[in-house]
C-alpha cells in the first residue's frame, strides 16, 4: 500500500480537500491527478505517487488537511484485478449500508444515499442507526457531515444556518474567508506603522523606453521588486521577522508581490532570492508567476517562503495605500501607488523650477516590533534613490 499525504511544501497553510478525483476502487497511473486541496491562496491538485487502485480515502471533502497528514492510500498489488475487487467490495459495502439505512428509518432515495453522504457518515448512520433524512447537513451545499451526526448523536441542536442570500448578496467562498482570517490575525498581532515617500520615476521610464525600442519589454513592477532587494543593504531587519527570542533576518531576500484575481481576491506569489538577480531575470520570472497565477496554475511552492511583500495597488488605480503585512513570518510590506504626472518643484540650473515628473507614492508598513522609524525611512530614502538614479540603458 502506497500512501497519499498533503505536501508539505505548504509551510502551515491550512488547506482542505476540496474534491476527490478518482473513487475507490478506480485504476489510477503514476502523476495522475487525485485529489484538489485548497487553500487561502491556491488549489492545487495532489498527484497519485505510483500506480495502483485507490484503495482508500481517508481525508473526504471538506475535511482539513495538515502538511503530512494522509490523505489515502493506494494498492500497488495486481492493479488491474485490483481494481475489479474493489469496485465489487465498494458495490456491496454501499448495498449493505443501503439496507440498513432504509431498515432504521424513512426510504431515503438513491441519489441522497450515494451522493450526500461521504463513507465516514454512512458508516456512522448505520452504526447508531440513524436515519440521515432527519439530519439537517451544515456542509457545503447542505451537506451532511461527521460532526453533523456526531451532534445528533449527543442530542445537541443543528448548528445555525446562514441567512438566505438574495440575488445581490456574494456568498463567502473558502478563499475569502481565509483573505478576511489572516486580516484580523495579522493586525491583532503586529503594530502597524507606515511611512510615506514620493518617488520620481523619471529614470526609470527613460530605461524602460530604450530596452522596449531594442525589443526587450519590462514592468514597472520588475523595477520595483529589483530597488526593494538592493534596498535591503541599509536596513537588513526589513527582511526579518518577529521570533520571541530574536529579531531573525532572512538569509535571501524572497519578493512575493501581490496578482489581483478579480473577484476571488489575491494570491502572493514570490520572486525567491530576488537579491541575487539581474533586472532581466526578475522581469522573466514575475511574467512567468503572473500568467500562472491568472491561469491557477500555481503550486505551494509559488505562494511559500516569502521574506517581503509588495503591494503594487497602483495598477488599478489606488494613489496612496497602506498595506497590512498579511505573512506572519515578515516584518514589512511596500506599497506603490498610481504613477501619474504631477506639478513639482526642482532645481535647474541652480534655480527653483516647476517641473511635470511621472510620479508615485510609495508606503512602507512595518511591523513596530521588528523595526523602527528610522530604518524606515532609511529603506525608503535608499528605495526612492534607487529608482530615481537608474543608470540609461
Amino acid at each position: 500500500m502506497i500512501e497519499v499525504r498533503v505536501p508539505d511544501e505548504q509551510e502551515g497553510t491550512k488547506a482542505v480537500v476540496r474534491a476527490w478525483l478518482k473513487a475507490i476502487g478506480d485504476q489510477v497511473a503514476e502523476n495522475d491527478p487525485l485529489v484538489e486541496l485548497e487553500t487561502d491562496k491556491v488549489t492545487q491538485e495532489v498527484p497519485a505517487p505510483a500506480a495502483g487502485v485507490l484503495a482508500e480515502i481517508v481525508l473526504d471533502t471538506d475535511a482539513e488537511a495538515a502538511p503530512g497528514a494522509l490523505l489515502g492510500r493506494i494498492s500497488t498489488d495486481d492493479a488491474p484485478a485490483q481494481a475489479g475487487a474493489q469496485t465489487e467490495r465498494k458495490a456491496r459495502a454501499d448495498d449493505a449500508a443501503g439496507e440498513a439505512l432504509r431498515a432504521t428509518g424513512p426510504r431515503l432515495s438513491q441519489g441522497h444515499a450515494e451522493t450526500r453522504l461521504s463513507p465516514s457518515v454512512r458508516r456512522a448512520c448505520q452504526q447508531h442507526g440513524i436515519d440521515p433524512a432527519r439530519i439537517q447537513g451544515t456542509g457545503r451545499n447542505g451537506r451532511i457531515t461527521r460532526e453533523d451526526v456526531d451532534r445528533a448523536l449527543s442530542g445537541a441542536p443543528a448548528a445555525a444556518q446562514p441567512p438566505q442570500i438574495s440575488p445581490h448578496d456574494i456568498p463567502h467562498d473558502r478563499m475569502r474567508l481565509k483573505i478576511a482570517e489572516n486580516m484580523v490575525r495579522a493586525v491583532a498581532e503586529a503594530p502597524h506603522v507606515t511611512a510615506l515617500f514620493e518617488a520620481d520615476f523619471s529614470a526609470v521610464a527613460a530605461h524602460k523606453k530604450s530596452l522596449a525600442e531594442r525589443g526587450s519589454k519590462l514592468s514597472y513592477t520588475a523595477y520595483i521588486v529589483k530597488a526593494a532587494a538592493d534596498a535591503m543593504a541599509v536596513a537588513p531587519a526589513i527582511n526579518g521577522r518577529w521570533e520571541l527570542d530574536r529579531i531573525a533576518i532572512s538569509p535571501t531576500i524572497d519578493v512575493g508581490v501581490g496578482t489581483a484575481l478579480g473577484d476571488k481576491g489575491l494570491v502572493v506569489p514570490v520572486v525567491k532570492d530576488a537579491g541575487s538577480l539581474s533586472l532581466e531575470q526578475i522581469g522573466a520570472k514575475l511574467d512567468d508567476l503572473t500568467r500562472r497565477a491568472r491561469d491557477g496554475q500555481l503550486t505551494g511552492a509559488d505562494v511559500s517562503g516569502g521574506s517581503f511583500t509588495i503591494s503594487n495597488h497602483g495598477v488599478s488605480g489606488s494613489l496612496l495605500a497602506a498595506p497590512i503585512i498579511l505573512h506572519g513570518g515578515q516584518a514589512a510590506i511596500l506599497g506603490v501607488g498610481k504613477l501619474e504626472k504631477r506639478v513639482a518643484v526642482r532645481q535647474v540650473e541652480g534655480e527653483d523650477a516647476i517641473v511635470i515628473l511621472p510620479m508615485a507614492y510609495v508606503t512602507l508598513t512595518i511591523d513596530h516590533r521588528v523595526v523602527d522609524g528610522h530604518q524606515t525611512n532609511a529603506w525608503l530614502a535608499r528605495f526612492v534613490e534607487i529608482l530615481e538614479s537608474w543608470p540609461a540603458a
